[in-house]
């Protein structure tokens, strides 16, 4: 992994959701290996063929036909996969979902939409080992 140039994967069904996350990801923090789909469609075997392995991986909690934690089940029973943080990303930040998102094993959850000032700081963090919990 290159601390300044990380390999970033994205999953989320929400088109604008989307946008903002490649904007600021590409536009404005200029990484170059930044992969967004708006399906998980055979989410392993997609997974096992990017040309890079995420250094960090983010996740929409609501999608379908696998939702956050199905998605989260995949990569921790890999262990191509398993060390690598995993942050959700959700609009419904009820504590009930937390405490979940937590028990689960993800490394962290945001809220949407992602606060774009702070979101640098915030990758990097994670990408330090450090669990982050915005969900306000």
């Amino acid at each position: 992994m290159d601390d300044l140039n990380p390999v970033v994967l994205y999953v989320e069904d929400d088109p604008m959701s989307r946008e903002v996350m490649n904007l600021l990801l590409t536009r404005r923090m200029k990484l170059s290996h930044v992969y967004i789909w708006d399906d998980n469609a055979d989410f392993a075997n997609r997974l096992a063929s990017l040309p890079h392995k995420p250094d960090i991986i983010f996740l929409d909690i609501h999608m379908e036909p696998l939702d956050g934690f199905a998605m989260l089940d995949i990569l921790r029973g890999d262990p191509a996969y398993a060390k690598i943080p995993v942050v959700a990303l959700t609009a419904s930040v009820m504590n009930e979902e937390v405490t979940l998102l937590r028990t689960k094993g993800f490394d962290g959850a945001l809220a949407k939409p992602v606060d774009q000032r702070n979101f640098a700081d915030i990758l990097r963090r994670l990408l330090n080992g450090e669990q982050v919990w915005r969900i306000t």
